[in-house]
């Protein structure tokens, strides 16, 4: 026998009878003490911290943080430190919106003692010591570290610690023993496809320092535009980039405010392919004669650089030279992916070239272009890096390889003694779970089986924001908060793998980073009312909060229209979020009921959803007829209704504890297979969690007489 919760008689009549909003509303206000199961003292005193430290050991009591708090440092004098716990107080500031909070001179005593023992390089570079202890006590905080990196991670981890108690705001007394486990902890925004502004480089940076990644890669140069000054070569920029482009002088700013925060910068000129925008300026660089025009359009094109004329050589030379003074970094990335060769094909002159030199093939004639350019950068004091197709054993051994193919890939580049960093599985762009980025490792898969002096060149990885989907306004939701849980996956232990314990720590996180200024939720709501056209969102974001963009490659294939970099992002699929909080936590109540461990409250929740997906048109409808870019959702909103009614049918079997008729079950399974092939670059993320519950209903054993 199930036990089950229904709603009382007088209001479940009229909910099914009247489907009343309101009363809905009322009977989720009158039953939520039964939803709402305080924590025990145990649960209360974890601390919600992303990425998880190397150890942490909880102690008893919590340090009160209120405006007397104050902040001291000892050791070398450092100003980026004093400017790191100038950003903290402020951080901290808005996070109990005290205002008195204050840093003390160097030999005062503060509620939070900072020691450094040595001052780390004013810009970043690679494999320093980025350690550090902090004990926190009831009668105050020690963060120690052996630079001033370790201590501004630490102060991170401080922030985090940071929540409302009955007693007002405080830390719970703990001590943590953290370092990373990858000295390259990175993520790449791809501003050549659409440009970034200034603000959204500054406020992501600031979301990397709070989840202790390191690198900033950015990819500065695509099809769709050049996107930095150069003096030497001005034609760049000025007709390569649609005006839209970094001053040199906005390029160190950006570089000084990254350093700032510890992390370093390291750009992305992709060569030989993706370099169309290159030819608008100078079409004599190209395999073929232009002219050329900034490519508007998505894919691999067919225009690559000529590797074979010395003026190539002579060019690049002047370029690598001017930006490897812009850019501090030790690494300088070529990209050198994704060349089809079909320009090289196709003019008689290279051809004769290959033949003269005894090159059998694009491939070689491609490792011939990488060899001259990697001695160019080392000519300037810097190390290459590329993508998986410049791999070849004749480069010197101090090159990275940055893996987009896959694990296997980057161990074959360790074995053959080079440095790499994984990124495949870490394509943010693909529009994937959460969960599935953390279930890739760096050292997982094909590099488990490398010996232990091979694990130690894979440096770590990076998340890549690729732009062909995204703008200013919905960039930060596609990178953030998923690459919080990514950043753990670079810093955190390799036994950290709890993925409840991740996505409730990665909710937590997300709303920290709004006090940076991020626009990964409040963009959200903003998209929604342009849409409707009114504040009056509820019924769209209804529809939109159980909605997911199809995942892959697959979106533009299913565009209403050719996708450009001119297209508008203000449809629902550039709105909606990476991945349903809603529909992940309505998975987990289905889960309650068709294991049979259901928790009361559980069936009340879950019908008052049903009920809500299944009048979504009726309730969508007005906003429909005054807005095109509501009204080409409808589709969408009457499959949310056909699942909705599906799932309340399928919960009045399981609650007579009838076996669904298979005519029902076969009907229902037909309405969802035709749902889950989706047609407007949407899914609905819900749909496996009624499949769930119409499976329960007809598998269920018939009631015995």
């Amino acid at each position: 026998m199930r036990l089950r919760f229904h709603y009382p008689a007088q209001f479940a009549a009229r909910i099914e009878r009247q489907g009343d909003i309101n009363m809905r509303l009322t009977v989720l206000i009158l039953l939520c003490g039964l939803f709402l199961v305080p924590a025990s003292p145990a649960q209360q005193e974890t601390p919600s911290l992303m990425p998880l430290p190397a150890s942490l050991q909880m102690g008893s009591g919590q340090l009160a943080i209120d405006p007397s708090f104050t902040v001291s440092l000892s050791g070398p004098p450092d100003a980026r430190l004093e400017r790191a716990v100038h950003r903290f107080l402020e951080q901290l500031r808005r996070q109990t919106g005290m205002v008195a909070l204050d840093m003390k001179t160097v030999h005062e005593a503060g509620e939070l003692a900072i020691q450094i023992d040595g001052v780390a390089r004013e810009i970043p570079e690679l494999g320093e010591d980025e350690s550090y202890s902090l004990i926190v006590t009831s009668n105050g905080a020690t963060l120690r570290a052996p630079t001033t990196l370790g201590a501004m991670h630490g102060l991170q981890t401080f922030l985090q610690l940071v929540r409302i108690t009955p007693q007002g705001f405080a830390t719970p007394a703990v001590s943590i023993q953290d370092k990373p486990r990858f000295p390259w902890r990175g993520l790449m925004i791809d501003s050549g496809r659409h440009f970034m502004p200034l603000d959204m480089i500054r406020r992501n940076l600031d979301g990397m320092e709070a989840v202790k990644l390191n690198v900033l890669h950015w990819h500065l140069s695509e099809n769709q535009g050049f996107r930095v000054e150069s003096k030497k070569f001005p034609k760049l920029q000025e007709m390569g980039s649609d005006g839209l482009f970094y001053t040199q002088a906005e390029i160190r700013d950006i570089i000084a405010y990254a350093a700032d925060r510890g992390i370093r910068v390291m750009p992305e000129f992709d060569m030989p392919g993706h370099s169309t925008a290159w030819f608008v300026g100078y079409p004599e660089l190209a395999s073929a004669p232009g002219p050329y025009e900034i490519e508007r359009h998505w894919g691999v094109f067919d225009p690559a650089m000529d590797p074979t004329k010395e003026s190539t050589y002579k060019f690049l030379d002047t370029f690598i030279a001017e930006m490897a003074g812009l850019f501090p970094d030790k690494y300088f990335h070529i990209g050198g992916d994704e060349v089809n060769g079909k320009q090289w094909d196709g003019n008689p002159q290279i051809q004769q070239f290959l033949r003269t030199h005894n090159i059998k093939d694009n491939a070689d004639l491609q490792a011939q272009f990488n060899t001259r350019v990697q001695k160019i950068v080392s000519k300037y004091g810097k190390l290459m890096m590329g993508w998986d197709e410049i791999l070849r054993p004749d480069l010197p051994k101090n090159i990275v390889v940055q893996s987009w193919r896959g694990q296997e890939s980057l161990a074959d580049a360790v074995k053959q003694g080079y440095s790499g960093i994984l990124s495949s599985g870490y394509y943010i762009d693909l529009m994937q779970p959460a969960a599935s980025h953390y279930a890739v490792d760096p050292l997982s898969g094909a590099a488990a089986s490398l010996s232990p002096e091979e694990q130690k060149r894979i440096l770590g990885g990076e998340t890549t924001m690729w732009a062909e989907w995204v703008s200013p306004e919905n960039v930060d939701s596609r990178i953030w908060p998923r690459t919080a849980a990514i950043a753990e996956r670079f810093w955190s232990p390799q036994s950290v793998t709890d993925v409840d314990s991740m996505y409730e720590r990665m909710e937590v996180e997300s709303r920290r980073l709004d006090w940076l200024d991020l626009t990964h939720n409040s963009s959200y709501l903003v998209m929604l009312r342009r849409m409707v056209g009114s504040d009056d969102i509820a019924a769209l974001k209804t529809l939109a909060d159980v909605s997911e963009t199809v995942k892959g490659y697959s979106r533009e294939e299913l565009s209403p229209f050719p996708p450009t970099s001119l297209s508008p992002m203000n449809r629902l699929p550039d709105a909606v979020r990476v991945e349903s909080m809603t529909a992940r936590q309505f998975s987990l109540l289905t889960d309650q009921i068709v294991s049979g461990k259901m928790k009361l409250g559980t069936e009340v929740r879950i019908r008052s959803l049903l009920l809500r997906w299944r009048d979504n048109p009726i309730d969508l409808e007005p906003a429909a007829m005054r807005s095109s870019l509501v009204k080409e959702f409808m589709p969408l909103a009457h499959d949310l209704s056909a699942l909705g009614s599906a799932g309340l049918q399928a919960l009045d079997y399981l609650d007579r504890g009838e076996r669904a008729p298979e005519d029902w079950k076969t009907e229902q399974l037909a309405m969802l297979e035709k749902i889950k092939k989706p047609t407007s670059q949407l899914e609905l993320a819900v749909l496996p969690a009624i499949q769930k519950l119409v499976e329960a209903a007809a598998n269920q054993p018939p009631v015995t007489p």
